[in-house]
């Protein structure tokens, strides 16, 4: 692979991460839960010894309280949870997910990174393992920018922001609002505009009410869901599918991790586009945007404006649409070298697709950069 001297991004050495076992063969069809929960065993669990699960008590300010009648607002504490990998004196780079994301999702980049950076991925307030609002109203835009703040100024330093689809649009508001908070930014394929007719489409899928009574409905369901994320592994595919999702007794069955409250008040916020360029034209900071070839949130529309107004270092990913998962390792090898500073602030790559991580580890081939498709090319 040549280095480019376009834009200086060196090819450095590929880490090989020593954390995951060879999966050989596909996967069986999961006939009854005790099967699902030995797969969870064996896929998620492999995890569990590599982080922290933590908790922090964000404070519900009165001012983001604009549903509540005056004489009921007060301040109050809702727990929340992330998890907290690597060593903590190790600079931080802190992964926000989609709307209905938990931070499990952000695994396969965390083991992939930790060994040189502090991960930390958060589950969003009414998400995961955190707790829920008091109100419907109080689940916003505003809610979640103030609470990626505060796990900020609880970890006690500035950090390098990851956000994806929803994490994306509450980072670019958070690095124009408190620039001293945000070294570098990584968008995972967001940008500053959001059409209205894909955020409606999407809010209406998720403000419904699922149970899930046998595992195959369940895979069945997420894996048409993540229709998007392009080629990953059902590796990869049960450990979001059992991170988003519990047993309810009540329902007989699993069902998604989340209040649905949450779900209904983002699909109220969705009837409109979403812009954010006054927040966009005050970035300071250096971004990494990375694009899904195939995204209907990103448009091409959008990261041309974008880099019109300053540096962004593109990063694209052929058949992949809205959102990347950020478990292939060449996606991940190629943030790596990014947040180690040795790429330029601009210019455009496209990222082919490492060899699945459920493939023998013999057969992984080297990293792959080709250059970014022109206008109307396919990408390589």
């Amino acid at each position: 692979m040549a280095r480019s001297r376009a834009n200086g991004f060196r090819i450095g050495t590929r880490p090989r991460p020593d954390w995951e076992p060879p999966v050989p063969g596909r996967r069986h069809a999961l006939t009854n839960w005790d099967e699902y929960i030995a797969m969870a065993r064996r896929i998620v669990g492999r995890f569990n010894a590599r982080f922290v699960l933590r908790y922090f008590d964000y404070v519900h300010p009165v001012k983001l309280q604009r549903g509540v009648p005056k004489r009921l607002q007060k301040p109050y504490s809702v727990r929340v949870a992330y998890t907290d990998w690597g060593d903590p004196s190790r600079p931080i780079v802190l992964c926000c997910g989609g709307v209905a994301n938990s931070a499990m999702r952000f695994n396969y980049l965390a083991s992939d990174l930790h060994s040189e950076f502090r991960v930390v991925s958060m589950d969003w307030l009414g998400r995961g393992l955190s707790g829920w609002m008091a109100d419907e109203r109080d689940y916003s835009l505003g809610t979640y920018v103030e609470q990626v703040r505060q796990l900020i100024e609880h970890l006690g330093r500035p950090v390098i922001l990851l956000g994806s689809s929803l994490g994306g649009s509450v980072a670019i508001e958070l690095a124009a609002r408190y620039p001293r908070l945000v070294e570098r930014l990584i968008l995972n394929d967001i940008g500053p505009y959001i059409p209205r007719a894909r955020r409606k489409r999407r809010s209406e899928t998720l403000a419904r009410f699922y149970v899930f009574r046998e595992p195959s409905e369940l895979l069945r369901r997420v894996g048409a869901s993540q229709k998007n994320d392009g080629p990953i592994s059902d590796d990869i595919r049960f450990n979001i599918t059992f991170s988003q999702t519990r047993w309810s007794d009540e329902d007989g069955g699993r069902v998604y991790r989340y209040d649905i409250r949450a779900m209904q008040a983002y699909r109220k916020d969705a009837q409109t586009s979403l812009r954010q360029w006054n927040h966009w034209a005050k970035l300071r900071c250096p971004v990494l945007l990375i694009h899904g070839l195939m995204s209907d949130a990103l448009l091409p529309a959008t990261i041309a404006r974008m880099k019109k107004t300053k540096p962004v270092m593109v990063m694209h990913v052929p058949d992949t649409g809205h959102t990347p998962v950020l478990s292939d390792r060449n996606q991940t090898w190629f943030i790596r070298d990014w947040l180690m500073g040795h790429g330029a602030a601009g210019g455009e790559w496209t990222v082919l697709h490492a060899t699945l991580r459920d493939a023998p580890q013999a057969a992984q081939p080297p990293h792959a950069l080709a250059p970014a498709p022109g206008p109307g090319q396919p990408a390589a």
